[in-house]
């Protein structure tokens, strides 16, 4: 079940959040109010993913949680970026 859950964050993270979220209190547990989570699922949902994973992991971010939480900022702000630079691109 984890790999499988692993599988549908990285292609639908939104929708993992959504059932993440309808069958646990793993959000509630890693953030204490509800505007970072909410800010996450619009901007960086991959990041906000990580992080809850940390924090009911480890307790915190770090070590191989701090690079899995690096590498999911990251990835958010390829697909954000990239979408802008192959719009523009192609209008040349």
């Amino acid at each position: 079940m984890p790999c499988l859950l692993t599988i549908l964050a990285l292609i639908f993270p939104r929708l993992t959040i959504l059932l993440v979220w309808l069958s646990s209190d793993y959000f509630s547990r890693a953030y204490q109010t509800v505007l970072w989570p909410v800010l996450g699922f619009f901007f960086m949902p991959l990041t906000m993913l990580a992080y809850a994973l940390a924090k009911n992991k480890a307790g915190a971010v770090d070590g191989w949680y701090l690079v899995l939480v690096v590498a999911a900022v990251l990835i958010d702000l390829g697909i954000l970026g990239g979408s802008g630079a192959a719009k523009h691109s192609g209008k040349r």
